[in-house]
């Protein structure tokens, strides 16, 4: 029996679950294996991608969003007036690259660092008030129908030649 793993179509996105999007980008099987990279959550609203730069100064990384895109493409410079080396055995690979991240509109890029060989990117999710989920209080004793609606509907009960009468508590 064949079973089939989601896992490839969640390192892609960050931050929501919209599955026609991710089913789009599962499709295109241009999911890169160079560098590698972690995608991870803290808590509620904050994540953070750590990509393996090892090789790579700063100067020849590039972090970039540009309509909810967030690109980290690196190339390496040429070594200008050094003596070209001959490796005996290249196990850091230190080729160009370029990952790109879709992000959810709600998802904002806090800053990159770089730290022990990992170019890491702090994202935070900021929800908007009227997407927050509320508490709604249950008020047992409370009238339901404001007096106007209930005015109006005796208005139209009496044009039709009925008798209403209303409680006002």
């Amino acid at each position: 029996m064949n079973t089939m793993s989601l896992s490839p179509l969640f390192r892609r996105s960050i931050g929501f679950d919209r599955l026609n999007d991710l089913f789009e980008t599962a499709m295109h099987n241009d999911v890169p294996s160079y560098p590698p990279y972690n995608v991870e959550k803290y808590g509620e609203n904050d994540y953070r991608i750590a990509v393996a730069v090892a090789g790579f100064g700063e100067g020849e990384l590039d972090v970039n969003v540009e309509k909810r895109v967030l690109t980290i493409s690196a190339g390496k410079n040429e070594r200008d007036g050094q003596q070209q080396v001959q490796y005996l055995h290249q196990g850091i690979a230190q080729r160009a690259f370029k990952l790109s991240f879709r992000l959810d509109e709600n998802i904002e890029v806090q800053g990159a660092r770089l730290e022990n060989g990992l170019l890491i990117v702090d994202l935070l999710r900021v929800v908007p008030e009227e997407q927050r989920p509320r508490q709604i209080p249950i008020n047992g004793a409370q009238q339901r129908l404001s007096d106007t609606s209930v005015s109006h509907a005796a208005q139209g009960d009496a044009t039709r030649g009925e008798t209403v009468e209303t409680a006002h508590a």
